[in-house]
Order: structure tokens, then sequence, then C-alpha cells
């Protein structure tokens, strides 16, 4: 069976934490287990718009993307970040291979539609995903390491959230887990103490009182669970569990 993780927040730019989340994968896969890797890296995206002085524009927590935000998305995301990922991995013992979402038709978005009369831009709504790529990968032997970058139908590339894509992805891989390895520490009660385990009928409740990027990561957990992965965990060690029934 397969597990995806989702690597993301602000984990990604902190280098002991990240070299932390980086050794417990590469022991699983060490170990025998199939692991498939998707990442983000919004704060990245940051950095490199300020040093070109494109200014971050986001609405309903989503990034505005015309082309030149685009074409930082595209070169973070699938140059910088994948990279720093596959060698950091490849250090580990990891024989880790990097692409983005668009290729192979891995990752299939649709334009976002407007928000409140905003118009986002080149920011994509993930359809679907495909896992030949991925598959073919995992047969000889390499993590695939997969970037949050998706293709229209047309050949368009868009944006998508990458928790959202992490959803589909294990959807189509037939996960039995998909892991969100974040900068908080899972989901949490009234009292601020993390729920350790939350069947989905339950967790519909808590996405009213959520937000932030905890919104759409409960939202594509559930869709995840409802599509046949078998457990979801969001945070570290010591998360939340989310299952099916």
């Amino acid at each position: 069976m397969t597990t995806v993780i989702k690597l993301g927040g602000s984990l990604l730019d902190d280098a002991a934490r990240r070299d932390g989340a980086l050794r417990r994968i590469a022991a699983r896969w060490n170990a025998g287990e199939d692991i498939v890797l998707v990442h983000g890296g919004g704060k990245h995206i940051d950095a490199a718009l300020a040093l070109v002085g494109i200014p971050k524009r986001t609405h309903a927590g989503l990034r505005i993307t015309d082309d030149a935000t685009l074409k930082i998305v595209v070169s973070v995301l699938g140059g910088t970040v994948n990279k720093m990922l596959v060698t950091e991995l490849t250090k580990l013992g990891v024989r880790a291979a990097g692409f983005s979402g668009c290729d192979g038709g891995t990752l299939i978005a649709a334009q976002h539609p407007p928000i409140d009369g905003v118009e986002l831009g080149h920011v994509g709504k993930v359809k679907h995903a495909n896992r030949s790529l991925m598959s073919a990968l995992l047969t000889h032997g390499a993590m695939p390491v997969i970037s949050s970058i998706a293709i229209g139908e047309d050949g368009s590339l868009f944006n998508v959230n990458a928790d959202t894509a992490a959803a589909a992805i294990a959807v189509a891989a037939n996960a039995n887990e998909l892991l969100f390895i974040t900068d908080v520490a899972g989901l949490l009660d009234a009292d601020g103490k993390v729920v350790p385990r939350l069947h989905a009928a339950d967790a519909k409740v808590f996405i009213d009182n959520v937000s932030g990027g905890m919104k759409p990561k409960l939202q594509a957990a559930l869709s995840a669970l409802t599509s046949g992965v078998r457990e979801i965990v969001i945070g570290e060690e010591g998360g939340t569990t989310l299952v099916a029934a």
C-alpha cells in the first residue's frame, strides 16, 4: 500500500524541523514503505516575489496569480523547493525523483471561478489526479516528490492548493494513509487541546469553526476519506487522526 505525505507550512522554511521530518520519511521509505511526497512552498514564493518587487496579493485565502506571479510560482515550486527536497532526501539515502503535478498529467485542474467578483488569475481547482507517472517511479524504486502545479485540459498551467493536490493524489494512488506534516499540532478543541481521533461525520462540525490554512486542509482530508483513503493524519507525531467511520 502507498502513503501520501504532504509537507508544507513554515516547516519547509525551518531547516532543522524539515530535516527531522525528512529523516522520518526516509526511515519509512528505507523500511520498504511506498511513499509519495507532495509539497507547496508559499513562503518561498513570497520571498521570490519580494526580490523582484511583485506584491503578494491574496483573496479568500488564495494567492491571486497573474502572469508574472505564475512564472515565479512555477520556478519556485517546480525548481527551488522541489529540488531542495530531492537533494535532502538523496543525502538520506532515498532515490527521489522530483516533478510537478503538470508533468504526465498527474494533476488536472480547471480555472477557479471568481470569488466575490475577484478574478484569481491562474489559480486552479483540482479536478482529479492520474497515478501513471508516480506508479512508474515507485515500481522502479524511486520516491515521487510532486509540487502543487496542475495543468488544464487545454495545457494551461495552474497554481493549486497543495492540500487539495495531496488529497487528489492520495485518491489516485489508492493510498491507505494521507499524512499532512505541517506547522500545526492538529485539530484543536474548544480548550485548545489536540483532538487525537475524529470520525468524518464529526469532522464536518469543525469546518465552520476553523480558519486560515486549516480549513482547506480539513476539506481536503474529508474529500479523500469519502473517496476511499482509509486514514488521514493532520500534524506531526501526536496529531489528529481522521477516519471514515
